[in-house]
Parts: structure tokens; C-alpha cells; sequence
């Protein structure tokens, strides 16, 4: 089997909500890449990478495209179920930017999916949880109005939730008040700042919030920063944006940086190092929110298929982004009920894509 095409289309992800908005940003819809590889025995696999707006990571949606269209011509050719090679293609061809090989790693375990009859998470190791844990995110809003939001999502089932702040810290400190105090007895809140607080900041926040139970994620930009605000304060640390790489996770292991990380597919590299760098974690006893920056359908069934595999004592939530978006990208999406969600048993990552909301190529690569 070769890859006899590579082909790369753009789409808008309107918010339901009208905007999502975290410590000093805030987006109505946010620009995703797809990306359907083709065979030349007719077998297509799809993928997706969805940067969370220009200014989150070091990666941008125009960037994807482009460095797919760098990479893309000379992945032409070679065996799309070969994933170790494909991924030492990609690395060999552009140095760094995982994110731009991410949407084509998962269009592979797609394609190796269906050729061997098989769901992805299978062949990432194994349905080991049954429905995966969800987490729904409270946007960054008016204090009393994140109240109403946490309310209703626990109506709807959610138990996990993760409340966006890293703004103005003495309002950061009324809102995880009185977000806590709303909180039903045996849920979890998770305050995350996004990188949005500086170091002095976050020390005063979590010193001011002692007496409130949460989990404080990546307070501020850098690993040296957030590994100060762990000595100030008694709550369990969650570290996400500066877990880019093994070797941070290896860091921050070694110094008891964290209690949890983030595990993005498309910040590591798709789901192929992300694998990797899940079962050193579970080997370490490292636990782990399993998600993505963002994305519709296809990149919430590779996120379903990645946690389905994970031990359940190390999983510790994962995210369904399409529930947040107007429109879908997608049929065969993990199913959402809850607070929970299942991935298909179909072959592959179980889903396909709506072609005619994708439309035209915005890139087509072949001999």
C-alpha cells in the first residue's frame, strides 16, 4: 500500500456559546485543518489539527497547511500503516513543528485501522476503559455567570470541570470562590490559567484560595515559573503548555514539578509519540488529562481512541471539543452522555468526514 495523495481543506469551528475565552484571549471560532490521506488500493484515512488560535502555542492553523504542503510531496509513495517510518519521514523532512505531522500521523492509524479491521484505540493498545471520563470547560465570563455555566453542566451530567482563569488575579480569586462554592459534593474543579498569571500573581491567587478544593493548572508560561508557584501552594498541580516534549515530562517527573499533566496529540506530534509518551507516564505513575488544543469530530475520535486505551488509574479526563462547536465536520463522533464518552468499535478512528461542509481542497498534493 502507498500513499497516492494527500489532501488538505480548511474549516471554521463557530463556538455555540457565541465565544471561548481564556486568560487574556478570546475566539468565536477557531480555524481547523483536515487532512484525508488517499491509497493507491482505495483505503483514505482522515485527520485533524486544530491550534488553539495563533497565540496560545508556537503554532498557527496557515502554519499546518503550509507545512503539511512542505512534507506532503515526499511522503508520496511511501506505506501509510508503516507509522514508525512515516513519523521518522516527517522528522527528517521538517525539523520540530510537530503539530504540522499531527493530522497526518492520525490519518495513518486511520488508514491502518480500517486495512486491519480494527478501532484505532486497538491498535494503540487495547479498549481498556469502557467510556472515557469528560471534563467540560467553563469559560473565562463574570464570576456569577461561570456559577450558572457549572450549574448547568452538572445538571447535565459532567462531574469534572475545569474553569478558565489567569486574567485579573483578584477577580480570578472571586471567580474560583464562588465557582467552588457552586460545586456539587464529589466533583472536581480544575482553576487554569493558561500561562496567564505572572509568577507573583499566581503565588498570591493560590495563597489567597488555600482553603478551596481545586487542582491549579499551568499558572504561568514557563516550567521554572509554575515549578515556584508548587512551593507556595498545598493544591494538587496539573502542568500543560510546557509539557511539550519526553524530556519535559521527564524533568518535570524527576522534580516533582506536577500531579498531572496534559497530553495533546498535535502539541507532541500525533498520536504515534503521543503513545509513547502515555505508557512512560504509566510505567512513571504519571496520570494524565488526554486531549487535544482543539478540534471537531475527527480530533475528538482520536482523543476517545487514545484515552479508551489508557489504564483507567491513570486517566485522568479527557475532552470532547465538538459538543462546543455549532456545526459538525463529522458523522461517527464519540457518543456524549454523562460526562462520559465513547468512541465507535468501527474500524479506524470510526468517523467521516461531512465532505460537503468541507468542500474543496484548499490543498491537493500528487505526483
Amino acid at each position: 500500500m502507498k500513499i497516492s495523495k494527500i489532501n488538505v481543506f480548511q474549516v471554521d469551528l463557530p463556538m455555540k456559546e457565541g465565544a471561548y475565552s481564556w486568560s487574556n484571549q478570546s475566539f468565536a471560532a477557531f480555524d481547523s485543518t483536515v487532512v484525508q490521506i488517499e491509497t493507491d488500493e482505495g483505503v483514505s484515512g482522515v485527520g485533524e489539527v486544530c491550534p488553539l488560535g495563533p497565540s496560545y502555542l508556537p503554532a498557527y492553523a496557515e502554519g499546518a497547511r503550509t507545512g503539511i504542503a512542505t512534507i506532503g510531496p515526499d511522503l508520496l509513495g511511501e506505506d501509510p500503516t508503516h507509522l514508525a517510518r512515516i513519523n521518522h519521514k516527517m522528522d527528517r523532512l521538517l525539523k520540530g513543528h510537530p503539530y504540522v505531522k499531527s493530522a497526518i500521523d492520525i490519518a495513518c492509524h486511520d488508514i491502518l485501522g480500517k486495512v486491519t479491521g480494527q478501532p484505532v484505540c486497538n491498535i494503540l493498545g487495547g479498549r481498556l476503559q469502557e467510556k472515557v471520563k469528560l471534563f467540560k470547560v467553563v469559560s473565562r465570563a463574570d464570576p456569577d455567570e461561570m456559577v450558572d455555566k457549572i450549574t448547568a453542566y452538572q445538571e447535565q451530567g459532567f462531574k469534572q470541570f475545569q474553569m478558565k482563569v489567569g486574567a485579573d488575579p483578584d477577580v480570578d480569586i472571586t471567580r474560583i470562590n464562588k465557582v467552588a462554592n457552586a460545586l456539587w459534593e464529589g466533583n472536581v474543579l480544575g482553576a487554569d490559567a493558561n500561562c496567564g498569571w505572572r509568577q507573583h500573581d499566581a503565588v498570591r491567587v493560590v495563597k489567597a484560595t488555600a482553603d478551596v478544593k481545586y487542582y491549579v493548572e499551568q499558572p504561568c508560561e514557563t516550567y521554572e515559573e509554575c515549578r515556584v508557584v508548587r512551593d507556595h501552594c498545598h493544591h494538587p498541580m496539573i502542568l500543560d503548555e510546557c509539557m511539550d516534549s519526553l524530556q519535559a515530562v521527564l524533568r518535570g517527573y524527576q522534580e516533582r514539578a506536577m500531579d498531572v499533566i496534559n497530553l495533546k496529540i498535535n502539541r507532541l506530534g500525533g498520536l504515534t509519540k503521543a503513545r509513547l509518551i502515555r505508557d512512560i507516564c504509566v510505567s512513571l505513575g504519571i496520570i494524565m488529562t488526554i486531549e487535544d488544543s482543539w478540534g471537531g469530530e475527527i480530533a475528538d475520535a482520536a482523543i476517545a481512541h487514545l484515552a479508551h486505551s489508557t489504564p483507567k488509574d491513570f486517566h485522568f479526563q479527557s475532552s470532547a471539543f465538538h459538543e462546543y462547536a455549532t456545526h459538525a465536520i463529522a458523522t461517527g463522533a464519540p457518543v456524549i452522555e454523562d460526562g462520559y464518552m465513547r468512541a465507535p468499535e468501527t474500524p479506524g478512528l470510526g468517523v467521516e468526514p461531512n465532505w460537503d461542509l468541507l468542500g474543496k481542497p484548499v490543498a491537493s498534493i500528487s505526483a
